[in-house]
C-alpha cells in the first residue's frame, strides 16, 4: 500500500469509503459508462431507456430480458478492494461503506455497515403485496417474475426517473459528515445526487483512488491513480 495512504489510515479511526463502478470492474462487472460497458453494446432499445421506471412499467418483459442478461453477474466474486475494505472494517478503522453499486459484493466480502445508494439486485419485492424475493427467484423465473399473489416482482434497484431512498441517503451523508477520513474510489463522480455526497466531508484526510481525473481532484489531500484493487489490496494485513 502507498506509504502516505497507510499513514493516513493508521492516524484515523472513523474512515468512510465511498465507491462506484470501478470497485466492481475488477470482479468482472462492466462499468455502464466505460468504453466496453453496457452503454456501448447493441440492444433493441438504448440501455438508459430500458432501465427507466416508465419503461419497466410499460414493458416489463423487455426490461427483464435485458436485466437478466446484462445486469446480473452471478459468478462475480469480491476482489482485492472489497476484501481490503472489509478487513479495515474488521480492524475498527472503516465505519461505513457507501456504494453506488448494486451487486452486493461488499457484503459478500464481509463488510457489514454498507449504504447501497442505488439498491441491490439481491432484494426484490412484489409491487402488489410487498412480499420479498431473493435473487435466485428472479434468475429462475421465466419471463416477468410474479409473486404468489400474481403481482409483478420488481428489483430493489434505483431505475432512471426514480429517486434515491431518502433514509439511505441521509444515513450515508451523516456517516460522511462524521468521518475523520474519506476514501473515494472507483468513481468518476459524475452521477448525481450520489456524487454530491462527497461534499458532506469537510475533513483534512480526503483520499481519491481512480484511474482518471475527477471533479474532486482539486480538494483531495492524496490522489492515487490506478485500479483500486491493486491500490488497496497490496497492503500487508
Amino acid at each position: 500500500m502507498n506509504a502516505e495512504l497507510q499513514r493516513l489510515i493508521e492516524d484515523s479511526n472513523n474512515i468512510v469509503f465511498f465507491g462506484g463502478a470501478g470497485v466492481s470492474t475488477e470482479s468482472g462487472i462492466p462499468d455502464f459508462r466505460s468504453v466496453d460497458g453496457l452503454y456501448n453494446q447493441q440492444y433493441k432499445y438504448p440501455p438508459e431507456t430500458i432501465i427507466s421506471h416508465s419503461f419497466f412499467m410499460r414493458n416489463p418483459e423487455e426490461f427483464y430480458r435485458f436485466y437478466k442478461h446484462k445486469m446480473l453477474f452471478l459468478d462475480a466474486k469480491p476482489n482485492a478492494a472489497h476484501l481490503a475494505l472489509a478487513a479495515l472494517e474488521g480492524a475498527g478503522k472503516i465505519k461505513a461503506v457507501v456504494t453506488q453499486n448494486i451487486d452486493g459484493l461488499h457484503q459478500a466480502a464481509g463488510s457489514r455497515n454498507v449504504f447501497e445508494l442505488h439498491g441491490s439486485v439481491h432484494r426484490n419485492y412484489c409491487m402488489n403485496c410487498g412480499k420479498f424475493y431473493g435473487l435466485e427467484f428472479i434468475v429462475n423465473s421465466e419471463g416477468v417474475p410474479r409473486c404468489s399473489c400474481g403481482g409483478i416482482v420488481k428489483p430493489d434497484v434505483v431505475l432512471y426517473e426514480e429517486g434515491l431512498d431518502a433514509h439511505v441517503l441521509e444515513n450515508a451523508a451523516a456517516a460522511i459528515t462524521r468521518a475523520d477520513m474519506l476514501i473515494v474510489g472507483g468513481t468518476s463522480l459524475g452521477v448525481y445526487p450520489a456524487a454530491g455526497l462527497a461534499d458532506y466531508y469537510h475533513g483534512r484526510r480526503l483520499v481519491l483512488i481512480n484511474r482518471t481525473p475527477t471533479p474532486l481532484d482539486r480538494r483531495s489531500d492524496l490522489i492515487l491513480r490506478g485500479n483500486i484493487g491493486e491500490v488497496l489490496g497490496s497492503s500487508d494485513k
